[in-house]
Protein backbone atom coordinates (compact mmCIF):
# COMPACT_ATOMS: atom_id res chain seq x y z
CA UNK A 1 0.00 0.00 0.00
CA UNK A 2 1.23 3.86 -1.18
CA UNK A 3 2.56 5.63 1.87
CA UNK A 4 0.19 8.50 0.02
CA UNK A 5 -2.95 6.00 -0.44
CA UNK A 6 -5.34 7.85 -2.78
CA UNK A 7 -9.04 8.19 -0.92
CA UNK A 8 -12.39 8.57 -2.21
CA UNK A 9 -15.34 9.88 0.25
CA UNK A 10 -18.47 8.37 -0.52
CA UNK A 11 -21.62 10.34 1.07
CA UNK A 12 -20.35 13.97 1.42
CA UNK A 13 -22.90 14.39 4.76
CA UNK A 14 -22.13 15.72 7.94
CA UNK A 15 -19.66 13.11 8.59
CA UNK A 16 -18.16 12.71 4.90
CA UNK A 17 -17.64 16.82 4.95
CA UNK A 18 -15.62 16.76 7.80
CA UNK A 19 -13.25 13.64 6.73
CA UNK A 20 -12.69 15.33 3.40
CA UNK A 21 -12.14 18.83 4.80
CA UNK A 22 -9.52 17.51 7.10
CA UNK A 23 -7.58 15.40 4.87
CA UNK A 24 -7.86 18.50 2.38
CA UNK A 25 -6.57 20.88 4.47
CA UNK A 26 -3.07 18.81 4.71
CA UNK A 27 -2.99 19.00 0.37
CA UNK A 28 -4.59 15.03 0.28
CA UNK A 29 -8.51 16.37 -1.36
CA UNK A 30 -9.90 12.80 -1.79
CA UNK A 31 -12.35 12.12 -4.63
CA UNK A 32 -15.87 13.05 -3.22
CA UNK A 33 -18.83 10.98 -4.50
CA UNK A 34 -22.53 11.47 -3.85
CA UNK A 35 -25.91 11.43 -5.03
CA UNK A 36 -26.19 15.33 -5.42
CA UNK A 37 -23.52 17.50 -8.09
CA UNK A 38 -22.24 20.33 -5.71
CA UNK A 39 -19.33 22.53 -6.36
CA UNK A 40 -17.83 22.02 -3.48
CA UNK A 41 -17.85 21.31 0.09
CA UNK A 42 -17.54 23.70 3.50
CA UNK A 43 -16.77 22.68 7.11
CA UNK A 44 -16.93 25.52 9.67
CA UNK A 45 -15.34 24.31 12.38
CA UNK A 46 -14.10 27.12 15.31
CA UNK A 47 -14.22 30.34 14.24
CA UNK A 48 -12.84 29.03 10.25
CA UNK A 49 -13.83 27.17 7.42
CA UNK A 50 -12.40 24.83 5.28
CA UNK A 51 -13.60 25.14 2.08
CA UNK A 52 -13.34 21.31 -0.12
CA UNK A 53 -13.22 22.37 -4.04
CA UNK A 54 -15.27 19.86 -5.90
CA UNK A 55 -17.17 18.35 -8.05
CA UNK A 56 -19.38 15.96 -6.42
CA UNK A 57 -19.12 13.40 -8.65
CA UNK A 58 -22.31 11.89 -9.22
CA UNK A 59 -21.33 9.05 -11.77
CA UNK A 60 -19.76 5.72 -10.64
CA UNK A 61 -18.62 5.24 -14.49
CA UNK A 62 -16.52 8.66 -13.95
CA UNK A 63 -14.30 7.66 -10.71
CA UNK A 64 -11.27 6.78 -12.89
CA UNK A 65 -10.91 3.42 -11.42
CA UNK A 66 -9.79 2.48 -7.54
CA UNK A 67 -8.45 3.59 -4.68
CA UNK A 68 -6.44 2.35 -1.58
CA UNK A 69 -9.25 3.69 1.04
CA UNK A 70 -12.94 4.68 0.76
CA UNK A 71 -14.53 6.30 3.32
CA UNK A 72 -18.01 5.03 3.28
CA UNK A 73 -19.89 7.82 5.04
CA UNK A 74 -23.53 6.83 3.92
CA UNK A 75 -25.77 5.82 6.28
CA UNK A 76 -26.70 2.20 7.06
CA UNK A 77 -30.14 3.31 5.46
CA UNK A 78 -28.60 4.44 2.04
CA UNK A 79 -26.14 1.53 1.65
CA UNK A 80 -27.93 -0.47 -1.43
CA UNK A 81 -28.04 3.29 -3.56
CA UNK A 82 -24.15 3.13 -2.64
CA UNK A 83 -22.94 0.05 -4.23
CA UNK A 84 -22.26 1.26 -7.71
CA UNK A 85 -19.73 3.59 -5.80
CA UNK A 86 -18.30 0.52 -4.11
CA UNK A 87 -17.67 -1.56 -7.35
CA UNK A 88 -16.18 1.32 -9.12
CA UNK A 89 -13.85 2.58 -6.10
CA UNK A 90 -13.08 -1.14 -4.94
CA UNK A 91 -9.94 -2.96 -6.20
CA UNK A 92 -8.91 -6.30 -4.61
CA UNK A 93 -6.22 -4.17 -2.28
CA UNK A 94 -8.80 -1.26 -1.46
CA UNK A 95 -9.64 -0.73 2.09
CA UNK A 96 -13.60 0.49 2.87
CA UNK A 97 -13.56 2.45 5.85
CA UNK A 98 -17.41 2.58 7.09
CA UNK A 99 -17.79 5.71 8.90
CA UNK A 100 -21.28 4.45 9.94
CA UNK A 101 -22.99 3.99 13.08
CA UNK A 102 -23.91 0.48 14.64
CA UNK A 103 -21.98 -2.86 15.52
CA UNK A 104 -22.95 -4.48 12.04
CA UNK A 105 -21.53 -2.56 9.91
CA UNK A 106 -19.10 -5.54 8.79
CA UNK A 107 -21.96 -7.61 7.54
CA UNK A 108 -24.08 -4.78 6.38
CA UNK A 109 -21.18 -3.52 3.45
CA UNK A 110 -19.96 -6.91 2.25
CA UNK A 111 -22.30 -8.31 0.10
CA UNK A 112 -21.62 -5.24 -1.80
CA UNK A 113 -17.85 -5.70 -2.23
CA UNK A 114 -15.73 -7.83 -4.07
CA UNK A 115 -12.22 -8.71 -2.47
CA UNK A 116 -11.85 -5.29 -0.60
CA UNK A 117 -11.32 -5.40 2.87
CA UNK A 118 -14.08 -3.99 5.54
CA UNK A 119 -12.90 -1.56 8.44
CA UNK A 120 -15.43 -0.44 11.22
CA UNK A 121 -15.00 2.29 12.76
CA UNK A 122 -16.27 4.52 15.80
CA UNK A 123 -17.15 8.45 15.00
CA UNK A 124 -16.58 10.51 17.87
CA UNK A 125 -17.33 14.24 16.35
CA UNK A 126 -19.96 15.74 16.52
CA UNK A 127 -20.91 17.11 13.16
CA UNK A 128 -24.33 18.90 12.47
CA UNK A 129 -25.29 19.53 8.74
CA UNK A 130 -26.64 22.82 8.20
CA UNK A 131 -29.55 24.46 6.37
CA UNK A 132 -27.01 25.99 3.38
CA UNK A 133 -25.36 22.89 3.00
CA UNK A 134 -22.53 23.43 4.97
CA UNK A 135 -21.74 21.40 7.82
CA UNK A 136 -20.50 23.01 11.39
CA UNK A 137 -17.88 20.55 13.41
CA UNK A 138 -18.73 20.89 17.07
CA UNK A 139 -16.10 19.36 18.70
CA UNK A 140 -12.92 17.47 18.03
CA UNK A 141 -12.74 15.15 15.59
CA UNK A 142 -12.14 11.43 16.56
CA UNK A 143 -12.16 7.71 14.97
CA UNK A 144 -11.67 4.51 16.87
CA UNK A 145 -10.88 1.41 14.56
CA UNK A 146 -9.79 -2.26 15.67
CA UNK A 147 -6.08 -3.17 15.67
CA UNK A 148 -5.88 -4.98 12.80
CA UNK A 149 -3.18 -4.52 9.41
CA UNK A 150 -6.07 -2.75 7.06
CA UNK A 151 -6.32 -0.08 9.57
CA UNK A 152 -2.98 1.14 8.62
CA UNK A 153 -4.13 2.19 5.87
CA UNK A 154 -6.31 4.70 7.42
CA UNK A 155 -3.44 6.01 9.54
CA UNK A 156 -1.47 6.61 7.12
CA UNK A 157 -4.42 8.95 5.27
CA UNK A 158 -5.23 10.81 8.54
CA UNK A 159 -1.62 11.32 9.50
CA UNK A 160 -1.09 15.10 10.49
CA UNK A 161 -4.86 15.60 10.15
CA UNK A 162 -7.30 17.37 12.51
CA UNK A 163 -8.91 14.41 12.85
CA UNK A 164 -7.21 11.86 15.32
CA UNK A 165 -7.34 7.79 15.29
CA UNK A 166 -7.55 5.40 17.98
CA UNK A 167 -6.62 1.63 17.87
CA UNK A 168 -8.37 -0.51 20.03
CA UNK A 169 -7.41 -4.42 20.98
CA UNK A 170 -11.27 -5.04 22.66
CA UNK A 171 -12.62 -2.68 19.31
CA UNK A 172 -16.26 -4.66 20.48
CA UNK A 173 -16.51 -3.45 23.66
CA UNK A 174 -16.09 0.41 22.23
CA UNK A 175 -18.17 -0.05 19.41
CA UNK A 176 -21.06 -1.33 22.23
CA UNK A 177 -20.79 1.79 24.16
CA UNK A 178 -20.67 4.00 21.42
CA UNK A 179 -24.10 2.00 20.42
CA UNK A 180 -25.59 2.38 23.47
CA UNK A 181 -25.16 6.52 22.84
CA UNK A 182 -26.49 6.04 19.83
CA UNK A 183 -29.65 4.32 21.07
CA UNK A 184 -30.68 6.18 23.98
CA UNK A 185 -30.43 8.89 21.76
CA UNK A 186 -33.24 7.44 19.72
CA UNK A 187 -35.56 8.70 22.11
CA UNK A 188 -35.43 12.30 21.18
CA UNK A 189 -36.99 11.02 17.65
CA UNK A 190 -40.15 10.22 19.79
CA UNK A 191 -40.07 13.29 21.83
CA UNK A 192 -38.65 15.42 18.83
CA UNK A 193 -36.87 17.54 21.19
CA UNK A 194 -32.97 17.90 21.85
CA UNK A 195 -29.92 16.94 24.16
CA UNK A 196 -31.91 19.59 26.59
CA UNK A 197 -34.83 17.34 27.51
CA UNK A 198 -32.13 15.02 29.47
CA UNK A 199 -32.28 17.96 31.97
CA UNK A 200 -35.44 16.26 33.07
CA UNK A 201 -35.44 13.97 35.64
CA UNK A 202 -38.30 11.88 34.53
CA UNK A 203 -36.09 11.34 30.74
CA UNK A 204 -33.14 10.59 32.82
CA UNK A 205 -34.65 7.75 35.15
CA UNK A 206 -35.79 6.69 31.60
CA UNK A 207 -32.60 6.86 30.07
CA UNK A 208 -30.66 5.08 32.63
CA UNK A 209 -33.26 2.39 32.77
CA UNK A 210 -33.06 1.50 29.18
CA UNK A 211 -28.95 2.07 28.80
CA UNK A 212 -29.21 -0.80 31.78
CA UNK A 213 -31.23 -2.87 29.34
CA UNK A 214 -28.95 -2.03 26.52
CA UNK A 215 -25.59 -3.15 28.46
CA UNK A 216 -27.35 -6.39 29.66
CA UNK A 217 -26.93 -7.43 25.63
CA UNK A 218 -23.81 -5.70 25.10
CA UNK A 219 -22.36 -8.08 27.76
CA UNK A 220 -24.03 -11.10 26.48
CA UNK A 221 -22.36 -9.48 23.11
CA UNK A 222 -18.91 -9.57 24.24
CA UNK A 223 -18.53 -6.13 25.41
CA UNK A 224 -16.84 -6.08 28.47
CA UNK A 225 -18.11 -2.34 30.01
CA UNK A 226 -19.21 -1.20 33.95
CA UNK A 227 -21.83 -0.58 35.62
CA UNK A 228 -20.71 3.41 35.43
CA UNK A 229 -21.61 3.29 31.56
CA UNK A 230 -25.27 4.02 31.57
CA UNK A 231 -24.53 6.86 33.58
CA UNK A 232 -21.59 8.32 32.02
CA UNK A 233 -24.09 8.68 28.51
CA UNK A 234 -26.50 10.35 30.86
CA UNK A 235 -24.23 12.54 32.36
CA UNK A 236 -22.15 13.34 28.56
CA UNK A 237 -25.70 14.26 27.13
CA UNK A 238 -26.67 16.75 30.10
CA UNK A 239 -23.61 18.17 29.62
CA UNK A 240 -24.16 19.26 26.09
CA UNK A 241 -25.54 22.17 24.53
CA UNK A 242 -29.37 22.28 25.19
CA UNK A 243 -29.72 23.13 21.22
CA UNK A 244 -27.36 20.11 20.57
CA UNK A 245 -29.02 17.35 18.10
CA UNK A 246 -28.40 13.97 16.90
CA UNK A 247 -28.62 12.79 12.99
CA UNK A 248 -31.15 10.23 13.80
CA UNK A 249 -33.37 14.06 15.07
CA UNK A 250 -32.09 15.46 12.06
CA UNK A 251 -33.58 12.35 9.60
CA UNK A 252 -36.70 12.25 11.20
CA UNK A 253 -36.86 16.16 11.24
CA UNK A 254 -36.68 16.23 7.71
CA UNK A 255 -38.97 12.95 7.21
CA UNK A 256 -35.77 10.70 5.62
CA UNK A 257 -35.72 7.15 6.59
CA UNK A 258 -33.99 6.49 10.10
CA UNK A 259 -31.45 4.31 11.18
CA UNK A 260 -33.84 2.46 13.77
CA UNK A 261 -33.07 -0.78 13.08
CA UNK A 262 -28.63 -0.39 13.56
CA UNK A 263 -29.21 2.07 16.12
CA UNK A 264 -32.04 0.41 18.31
CA UNK A 265 -33.10 -2.73 17.25
CA UNK A 266 -29.96 -4.35 16.83
CA UNK A 267 -30.43 -4.39 20.63
CA UNK A 268 -34.04 -5.87 20.40
CA UNK A 269 -32.40 -8.72 17.92
CA UNK A 270 -29.34 -9.80 20.01
CA UNK A 271 -31.66 -9.52 22.97
CA UNK A 272 -34.24 -12.39 22.00
CA UNK A 273 -31.04 -14.15 20.58
CA UNK A 274 -29.59 -14.38 24.16
CA UNK A 275 -32.92 -14.49 25.92
CA UNK A 276 -32.73 -11.16 27.46
CA UNK A 277 -35.91 -9.31 28.58
CA UNK A 278 -35.65 -6.23 27.04
CA UNK A 279 -39.41 -4.25 27.85
CA UNK A 280 -37.81 -0.80 26.84
CA UNK A 281 -36.67 -1.83 24.25
CA UNK A 282 -39.99 -3.61 23.07
CA UNK A 283 -41.83 -0.35 23.74
CA UNK A 284 -39.36 2.08 21.66
CA UNK A 285 -38.50 0.05 18.40
CA UNK A 286 -41.30 -0.25 16.94
CA UNK A 287 -42.09 3.19 17.67
CA UNK A 288 -39.10 4.48 15.82
CA UNK A 289 -39.66 2.13 13.09
CA UNK A 290 -42.92 3.20 12.57
CA UNK A 291 -41.78 7.28 12.97
CA UNK A 292 -38.82 5.83 10.09
CA UNK A 293 -40.98 3.81 7.67
CA UNK A 294 -44.74 4.68 8.09
CA UNK A 295 -47.62 3.89 7.23
CA UNK A 296 -49.71 7.35 7.73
Amino acid sequence: MSLDPTVAVVGPGAIGTTVAAVLHEVGRTPRICGRTARERLELHVGEGRVVVPGPVRIDPAQTDGAVDLVFLAVKSTQVEAAAPWLTALCGAETVVCVLQNGVEQGSIVAPYLSGARVIPSVVWFPAQAQSDGSVWLRGEARLTLPDTPASSVVLEALRGTRCSVDLATDFTSVAWRKLLQNAVAGLMVLTGRRAGMFARADIAELSLAYLRECLEVARAEGAALSDEVPREIVDSFQAYPADMGTSILADREANRPLEWDTRNGVVLRRGRVHGIPTPISDLVVPLLAAAGDGPG
